[in-house]
């Protein structure tokens, strides 16, 4: 039975054509997909080169990415991001990914969807490569004002993607804090703390951000506003010591040649540092499957991030949290 995908066609700093791009790189490369672009079909149909395997769901409104979430998606009924989220309310669509209005998608998902049951916040997950592998963060920007219980939770969801999809045995849980003892952070992490201590058996404490590229953990608990930033910095880390590189290599032909030389290990460094290559980041604790990607998203990304929805839906991650938690 084919995955049925709606996409944000209208969402992102190049829309809709990265959109389309990636739609019709993915149905090339993977089997068993049925990909709906939602946004305004005059502008989506001229970019299409053959119909077979997506379908266009016109939606004449679209939410800008500087626009305020909640106050856009009561006004713009018709949005890109409504029609596609109330696609999945009503079965016609197993999952949807946008690159578009973070704020917006998680409102308007919260709003129509709802959490799973038990879950309060959902939280977005981001991949963060590390010298051992990859490690889940969340949230990296859902929710920046959480209580105590959103960090407890984000940390079983978390745990439950990284089984399944980072296929980690028993995933270990950090929080990500000002000092690894106990006594370091505000009241509020030190709340957070407690919880995780007494409620999750793989939690293994604080950890601190200079461990977040170690490897410390395999699932980074955060509010969003602190992940968000950490995220941030480490893609802007990522972008300068790429741009320093270029810069030393220049300066001499020894360097030159050491870049040559250097040339295959540093096309896998970048391939592992390269957000287009792992998909865009899932929003956990809905009662839906949705992705969010960056808003610079390449067609790469897009397609990448079909990869991911795909194995969400057929691996039933949402069921997985929904089990998890319900247990606590």
């Amino acid at each position: 039975m084919k995955v049925r995908i709606a996409i944000d066609a209208m969402g992102g700093d190049f829309a809709p054509a990265v959109c389309v791009q990636g739609a019709q790189l993915a149905l090339r490369e993977i089997s068993d997909i049925e990909i709906y672009l939602v946004g305004r079909s005059s502008e989506i149909s001229p970019l299409i080169k053959g119909r077979e395997g997506i379908h266009i769901i016109d939606a004449k409104e679209v939410i800008a990415m500087d626009e305020a979430p909640a106050l856009s998606v009561r006004r713009k009924k018709d949005s890109s991001i409504n029609k596609a989220i109330k696609m999945l309310k009503e079965r016609e669509a197993d999952v949807f990914i946008s690159a578009g209005n973070t704020g917006a998608v998680v409102c308007a998902a919260t709003m129509i969807l709802r959490t799973l049951p038990k879950v309060e916040r959902p939280g977005i997950a981001i991949m963060f490569p590390t010298v051992k592998g990859f490690s889940l963060m969340i949230d990296v920007g859902a929710n920046i004002d959480p209580k105590p219980l959103h960090l407890f939770q984000y940390g079983l969801m978390g745990a439950a993607y990284a089984e399944l999809i980072l296929d980690k045995q028993n995933p270990s849980l950090g929080l990500l804090n000002i000092g690894e003892e106990e006594s370091k952070g505000t009241e509020f992490m030190k709340s957070v703390n407690t919880l995780l201590k007494e409620g999750a058996s793989n939690y293994i404490g604080n950890i601190e951000g200079r461990d977040i590229f170690f490897g410390k953990c395999d699932v980074i608990i955060a509010d969003g506003f602190v992940g968000n930033v950490a995220l941030k910095v480490s893609e802007s880390v990522a972008m300068a010591i790429a741009e320093l590189l270029k810069e030393r290599i220049k300066e001499g032909v020894l360097s030159r040649l050491g870049a040559l030389l250097m040339l295959p290990v540093l096309k896998r460094l970048k391939q592992d540092m390269d957000y287009a290559e792992h998909g865009g980041a899932p929003l956990l604790g809905i009662d839906g499957n949705i992705i969010i990607c960056h808003g610079s998203s390449s067609s790469k990304a897009i397609k990448n991030s079909i990869k991911v929805a795909k194995e969400m839906v057929e691996l039933g991650l949402r069921e997985k949290i929904r089990d998890k938690i319900v247990l606590v």
